[in-house]
């Protein structure tokens, strides 16, 4: 009799362990799994990194920020003066802006809606 009980207790066992290894496997996002498409709307909206972009023209820092949010999305488009020297307008054809980057102190001195090969002087001093 004994053996039988524990024969039963150790197929119980056996159950629960599979139940709850099939459980996981069936629903892995209450276990804290991200998918995809949740990862990639973390973060600021296209919207809102223009904005934080021209909210800090002109502050060191800019540049590199430019470089995170578009990072291999700017077209050069024309050199001018301005800034340090010269300026590089760039532009991002998916949104439709361009941006005008000093690299000499790694700043955005002027950002403007539409394809714009050259900015006027005092926008970019």
């Amino acid at each position: 009799m004994k053996l039988n009980s524990l024969l039963t207790g150790m197929a119980m066992l056996g159950l629960v362990t599979v139940g709850g290894a099939s459980l996981n496997i069936i629903t892995p996002k209450m276990i804290g799994f991200a998918t995809a498409a949740e990862v990639k709307q973390s973060g600021p909206s296209i919207q809102e990194k223009i904005a934080l972009i021209t909210k800090s023209k002109g502050q060191i820092g800019s540049g590199d920020q430019l470089r995170r949010f578009f990072y291999g999305d700017l077209e050069p488009l024309s050199v001018q003066p301005g800034g340090a020297g010269m300026v590089v307008n760039l532009y991002n054809k998916a949104n439709d802006v361009t941006f005008s980057y000093c690299a000499t102190y790694d700043v955005v001195v002027a950002v403007k809606k539409g394809r714009i090969a050259a900015f006027a002087p005092n926008e970019v001093k």
